[in-house]
């Protein structure tokens, strides 16, 4: 299971060099270390390594080598579990801009760019690709307000990103819950 996540992974990695580029800029003043930990998955543009999956969430912590390392998981109702994949990555420019390269899959590296983040509390991040293809709302708890949700649409849909797209992730299952 964990290498047919990995595989998927390796498709959005591939692809993400292919679409069209979306004109992003990286936050900067990054910190790595407040962005550590887990990120629910709040929004995102449909693709097939995440097609069907719920309670999406991400963690990042650090590698023994210094890179990040990257825990996708999220609920396939189909298969009735959890499933899971393991990533890594490394900073794209320096470490105090929110550019980072992701790789599920060997050498293939895709683009992670944090192009809106709450300051001072790292309680949401917008995040794209780098192409119309991929963007992604995450934040800290498994809902946002109103105002948050709006920002979003807002700022992705004056970058071009079809914001009528978006799925909404349903985030009521436990993290705990079994099947």
């Amino acid at each position: 299971m964990k290498q047919a996540i990995a595989i998927l992974a390796s498709i959005f990695t591939l692809a993400a060099c292919a679409g069209k580029p979306v004109p992003v800029e990286p936050v900067s003043d990054f910190d790595v270390q407040d962005y550590l930990g887990t990120w629910y998955e709040i929004a995102r543009l449909d693709h097939s390594f995440e097609r069907g999956l719920s309670n999406v969430t991400a963690n990042y912590s650090f590698r023994d080598d210094g890179k990040i390392r990257v825990i996708n998981r999220g609920f396939d109702a189909e298969k009735g579990s959890y499933d899971e994949a393991e990533g890594k990555a490394k900073f794209a420019e320096d470490e105090t801009t929110g550019a980072l390269k992701v790789s599920f899959f060997g050498p293939f590296y895709g683009n992670y760019i944090i192009f809106e983040l709450d300051r001072p509390d790292y309680q949401y991040a917008f995040v794209s690709g780098g192409t119309e293809d991929y963007l992604w709302l995450l934040a800290r708890d498994p809902e946002v307000s109103d105002d948050v949700r709006q920002a979003f649409l807002t700022e992705a849909a004056a970058l071009g990103y079809d914001t009528d797209a978006l799925i909404w992730v349903d985030q009521s299952r436990s993290m705990d819950a079994q099947p």
